[in-house]
């Protein structure tokens, strides 16, 4: 009963924190009601225009398909309109052909539903396969299986499927440009996150197998978090895909998400902050022979993360918009910069004392590395620039 309660009391919060997020501005919450909303005014508009306006005695067909032809963009219901049509066509003409064959409803549902589930998964019917046999169904329940009931059901689901695209196509057309935004600005403050949690963990010291556990799996979160941002990345490529022109003609400025490159730069850092959670955890494990670096050098360490965790919120926030604390300023470059030097020479002292010990710092200082260089290329470009002229100038002299 306990776990039950918890559970309603948790949709609740959730649902009580969607709704703030409608009240509070555009996002993906306030876009998924005007897809909800938009979806019934089709299916109403449908239901008017057959019925009332037309007068049709099956009118059913046009709202059923108008609703359920307002997806997630404009393509997707060109496509599956496409697609619905034609699954009705087959379930109509093959349930009126059984009626004729066979005489009764019975027999003509045992002779053309088999048929038209196992047509519903031709891939070129995508998931709308399935409205054949629901067509077939409808059609026998009806008694109805004149050519002038053909023609009116096919022409219903024509006119619902054409009010579907055009409401979806005309009123506030989806296209998911902020998705990608939302899902990157939370994928920069999340790493963040997890780098500040090692970073704790490691200042304090007492962090063991089960804590290094603890943070690969929050790591494990950021590939969750990866994923979510390519689903919105392929959605939002299919949402300009008729939609950009006219779209850019209406609102007069230029649509756009953070480009394609900035998926690519953090997959790779969510990758490093994978590799430096796994090989803590390693360290960790007492079965295993690496040990961790001494105290001083971890608190180090710790530091350098802490910095790292600072500059991937402050993208965080650049991705979201947010202007203020864009980037890391130049005292946290140089911290990070002298933490850095602090861990070579300690690396290099290892590597004379304790091989063990100098293998885990190497490899926890190279992800680390490998971090500060993708979260603040421009830096990383300037030290290179820094140190080819160094080497340049020395060899001249």
């Amino acid at each position: 009963m306990t776990r039950v309660t918890d559970a309603v009391r948790r949709e609740t919060h959730a649902v009580g924190r969607a709704a703030l997020a409608v009240l509070r501005g555009p996002g993906r919450e306030r876009d998924l009601v005007v897809q909800s909303l938009k979806a019934a005014a089709a299916a109403l508009l449908a239901w008017f225009v057959a019925s009332d306006w037309l007068g049709d005695p099956m009118a059913l067909m046009a709202p059923w398909a108008a609703l359920v032809l307002v997806q997630a963009t404009v393509y997707s219901s060109l496509l599956q309109a496409v697609q619905q049509v034609t699954a009705i066509c087959a379930g109509t003409l093959l349930a009126s052909a059984a009626q004729a064959i066979t005489g009764e409803a019975l027999g003509a549902l045992a002779l053309s539903v088999p048929v038209l589930m196992l047509l519903a998964n031709w891939r070129h019917f995508g998931d709308q396969g399935i409205y054949a046999a629901t067509t077939a169904v409808f059609t026998l329940a009806t008694g109805t299986v004149s050519a002038s009931a053909v023609e009116h059901r096919v022409g219903q689901a024509a006119l619902g499927a054409a009010i579907g695209i055009a409401v979806n196509a005309l009123v506030l057309p989806p296209v998911h440009l902020r998705d990608v935004r939302e899902n990157l600005a939370a994928l920069a403050r999340e790493a963040g996150d997890v780098l500040h949690t090692v970073a704790a963990g490691l200042r304090d010291d007492e962090w063991d197998a089960q804590t290094a556990a603890g943070w690969s799996h929050a790591s494990g979160r950021l590939e969750d978090r990866l994923d979510e941002l390519r689903s919105a990345r392929g959605w939002s490529r299919e949402g300009l895909r008729l939609t950009s022109g006219p779209l850019r003609a209406l609102t007069r400025a230029p649509l756009s998400a953070p480009p394609e490159e900035e998926d690519e730069r953090w997959s790779r850092i969510t990758g490093h902050i994978r590799a430096l959670t796994r090989a803590l955890a390693v360290t960790a494990d007492e079965g295993r022979n690496p040990a961790p670096p001494d105290g001083p050098l971890l608190r180090s360490y710790a530091r350098l993360l802490e910095l790292i965790g600072d500059a991937c919120q402050a993208e965080g926030r650049r991705l979201g918009g947010c202007a203020e604390g864009a980037g890391p300023d130049g005292r946290s470059e140089d911290a990070a910069r002298e933490t850095h030097r602090r861990l070579r020479d300690g690396l290099r002292e290892h590597a004379g004392q304790d091989a063990s010990q100098a293998v885990v710092l190497g490899t926890l200082l190279l992800q680390a590395e490998s971090l500060w260089a993708e979260v603040v290329p421009e830096t990383r470009k300037s030290e290179k620039r820094e140190t080819r002229e160094k080497a340049r100038l020395s060899d001249r002299e």
